[in-house]
């Protein structure tokens, strides 16, 4: 089934046929749904796509984690450090994406308009331009902990926090708005890229800053890496030996730095990557295909960034079970740590 951003993701696949009843119709005979600027209040006949069923599947997995998370920092007050600030940025803007997914599928076959699937197509570029946006925050914040360790805790660093939350979201806003405002290929079909009603330049657009932010955590990352070895190896110097536990705990870090950049290249790169080698003739299913995993991302995030910490667990037993008294003091760790 061809797709489309306005009805999500579009395609131009004319040889596919649709099977009624036992006969299979040539899609292009197959009775079309209401394009009109008018909601349409029809009942369903026609086929739901299999994809959109997985997108609004991962939409509301994403939206159920994420909620659990924003409710756990927002009703816990020991949870304010920058750390947990933007934490919650990220899994406010995954909720958003998750619920975007949701509205999407609704919109798309239940109050169809090309007007209301534009908004839509704007909310969800705004919410997944702010979740990559909030993981370059976080990993910006991870680095100034370790890099200036002795004046982390102070003022200036809720400064700078407070700065990236205002340029991510309104960065993110920005180029959610342009599709609405006319960054659009409603007028003129031949503008169009696999992402309909994207035009190509803007699909170059977002692929080229996705990079940019990639290549920026790549490196943070490593001089992350770079700056905790150096400091295990201090320390092993300082007692004479390299113990087995700074071993494991050097070793375990390495790690986890590697599956939060894998995890996220895996998951956005081959969207990427096909949104600047991509043509709209090609058919909605190489779209598809790659555009899932890149949601898979935003269901991911609340399991590396929130669920693995010590606090938000004792916060969400604290909320949600009643597990233990809500006045048990809580260190804040370092973002390092998370």
């Amino acid at each position: 089934m061809c797709a489309d951003m306005n009805k999500t993701f579009l395609c131009n696949d004319t040889a596919m046929t649709v099977v009624v009843a036992g006969e299979a119709i040539p899609w292009m005979d197959f009775p079309e749904r209401n394009d009109s600027l008018e909601l349409s209040t029809a009942p369903l006949d026609f086929p739901i796509n299999p994809w959109d069923i997985m997108l609004c599947m991962s939409g509301t997995v994403i939206a159920c984690e994420n909620a659990i998370v924003v409710a756990i920092i927002f009703y816990t007050p020991t949870l304010r450090t920058p750390m947990f600030v933007l934490v919650g940025s990220l899994a406010t803007a995954d909720l958003l994406a998750g619920m975007g997914l949701i509205l999407n599928f609704v919109f798309q076959y239940v109050l169809s308009s090309e007007t209301i699937n534009l908004i839509t197509v704007g909310f969800l570029v705004a919410s997944f331009t702010a979740s990559i946006s909030s993981l370059l925050a976080i990993t910006v914040d991870r680095y100034f902990s370790l890099y200036n360790a002795l004046t982390y805790f102070s003022e200036k660093t809720v400064h700078y926090v407070h700065l990236m939350l205002v340029s991510t979201w309104g960065v993110s806003l920005c180029l959610g708005l342009l599709p609405v405002l006319g960054w659009n290929c409603l007028d003129d079909p031949r503008l169009c890229s696999i992402v309909r009603p994207l035009t190509q330049s803007n699909v170059t657009l977002l692929a080229v800053s996705f990079f940019i932010i990639f290549i920026l955590m790549l490196t943070l990352y490593f001089k992350i890496c770079k700056i905790v070895c150096r400091h295990a190896h201090q320390i092993a110097l300082q007692q004479h030996f390299f113990t087995t536990s700074h071993y494991v705990a050097t070793k375990k870090g390495v790690a986890t730095l590697a599956v939060i950049l894998g995890t996220f290249g895996s998951s956005w790169l081959p969207f990427a990557i096909y949104c600047l080698v991509g043509e709209r003739e090609y058919p909605s299913v190489y779209t598809y295909a790659t555009l899932l995993p890149a949601t898979y991302n935003s269901m991911i995030n609340p399991i590396i960034y929130a669920y693995r910490n010590a606090e938000i667990q004792r916060s969400f037993y604290v909320l949600f079970c009643g597990c233990f008294q809500t006045n048990v003091a809580t260190h804040s760790r370092s973002p390092s740590e998370v």
